[in-house]
């Protein structure tokens, strides 16, 4: 498990998100997971509600695929 604050460039973490091979899973509050790997209605929610929180998301993610995970820490550490 992945956990992440995202504060600058929602939009760059997303398109980390979706240049990965494998499912990326966001971590639902309830135990729940949904891939958001090219599932754009999802990602729009997730632009809609780091707004909200004034630039400001917290997601849990589960990446399956090594080089998918350190796809995307490699992209947080470069934030």
């Amino acid at each position: 498990m992945l956990k992440l604050d995202i504060f600058k460039n929602i939009n760059g973490f997303l398109r980390a998100v979706n240049e990965c091979e494998g499912p990326v899973h966001l971590l639902r509050a309830d135990g729940g997971k949904e891939n958001i790997n090219k599932q754009y209605g999802i990602q729009n929610e997730l632009v809609k509600k780091y707004m909200e929180n004034k630039n400001c998301l917290r997601v849990s993610l589960d990446i399956p695929k090594p080089k998918d995970y350190l796809s995307i820490v490699s992209y947080y550490i470069g934030e």
